[in-house]
């Protein structure tokens, strides 16, 4: 098969990395390209993988109305060019907003536009940014009405069909592949920077919706024993938010790693404080490599992967008090995780077989 993947771009993120999990998977059976609107790439790629870029920029504007025609030109005719080269497309794959908005508006076919994260919170968080864009956001997420759909959570999908906001052709979910086996083996990859005192970790951007405020006020109230590495982009504004708190001596911040998953093995629990996901990758990623998590019962994704005796680290949003309570209990009792249910659903060779069954 012929499989295209469509993204904003290839910078640190969950959406980019989930995407660049499934392309090395498919393309040990398929012909894979993934086109990146922006040409920024942060992430290592397989040199197997063929990654091009739609644009020569950023790509941040290229869906708003005084240049969305032109852009949604360019895209076909880059579709156009491809066909010539390889043949028929059988499948598209579209991540994030910018990219939904192109090809929603595109004639390219079998486009089935992947659901990264909860809608209703995405457009609440907007709204507090000014009603330009939340009006661009909700506009975006219409543009997905009559496409063919796929979550990454049972949460989100059980969100849309129940809304009003998007009435799609198709709907289904697929959780995110992970390739377990190459996780694990670069866990033991040796990274002298890894501390040798206990620590907690938190891997994500620093952004609101993390909650990184939430997390530094928990943390604040352990045994001053413990560090915090956090894996975020933003190091400096990170350390000063955490003066707030009084934890910027506790502090370690390396900032964006490759291989996160050597610094997730050796932590004693990674801790997930968001007010949303649309999955929750690091939670089954810290699993995989035997590391107890505390998560925020967020919408959505960590009630699906944090089942069975795991439910027991789950703690509702916003409340420091609780999340710092389920930490000392984690530290306390060691949970087993490997045996994780979770870790049976979302393998990558059993995800890209989902995926490719999406082909009419």
């Amino acid at each position: 098969m012929n499989i295209v993947i469509v993204i904003d771009s290839l910078a640190g993120g969950g959406a980019e990395k989930v995407m660049l999990t499934l392309a090395e998977q498919l393309i040990k059976a398929h012909c894979v390209t993934i086109l990146s609107l922006a040409n920024k790439f942060e992430y290592r790629i397989c040199e197997r993988l063929k990654v091009e870029s739609l644009f020569t920029d950023k790509a941040t504007k290229v869906d708003r109305f005084w240049k969305i025609n032109k852009s949604v030109a360019k895209l076909e005719a880059w579709f156009s060019s491809k066909q010539h080269e390889i043949g028929a497309i059988d499948l598209v794959l579209s991540n994030l907003d910018r990219s939904n908005n192109l090809l929603a508006k595109s004639a390219v076919k079998n486009v089935h536009f992947i659901m990264h994260n909860s809608v209703n919170a995405e457009l609440a968080r907007q709204k507090k940014l000014g009603p330009f864009s939340y009006r661009y956001l909700k506009k975006s997420k219409q543009n997905l009405n009559g496409k063919s759909l796929v979550c990454v959570s049972k949460g989100v999908e059980q969100e849309i069909t129940q809304g009003d906001l998007i009435t799609p052709s198709a709907i289904t979910t697929i959780y995110n592949p992970f390739s377990l086996a190459d996780i694990k083996r670069q866990s033991d990859e040796i990274n002298t920077q890894i501390p040798q005192s206990p620590y907690l970790i938190h891997v994500g951007r620093l952004a609101k919706q993390k909650r990184h405020d939430i997390l530094f006020a928990a943390f604040a109230k352990l045994d001053k024993k413990y560090k915090l590495v956090l894996l975020c982009n933003k190091p400096d504004k990170a350390l000063k938010l955490a003066k707030e708190y009084g934890i910027a001596e506790q502090l370690i911040v390396p900032g964006f790693e490759q291989n996160p998953y050597n610094w997730i093995k050796h932590a004693q629990a990674l801790v997930l404080s968001s007010d949303f996901e649309g999955f929750g990758n690091v939670l089954v990623e810290a699993l995989a490599v035997g590391t107890p998590v505390v998560s925020t019962n967020c919408t959505f994704g960590p009630s699906e992967i944090l089942i069975g005796e795991l439910a027991n680290y789950l703690v509702p949003v916003r409340n420091s008090e609780q999340l710092a309570t389920k930490i000392k209990l984690c530290l306390a009792n060691k949970p087993d995780v490997e045996s994780a249910e979770i870790l049976q659903k979302v393998s990558a060779e059993q995800v890209a077989q989902q995926y490719l069954a999406l082909r009419r």
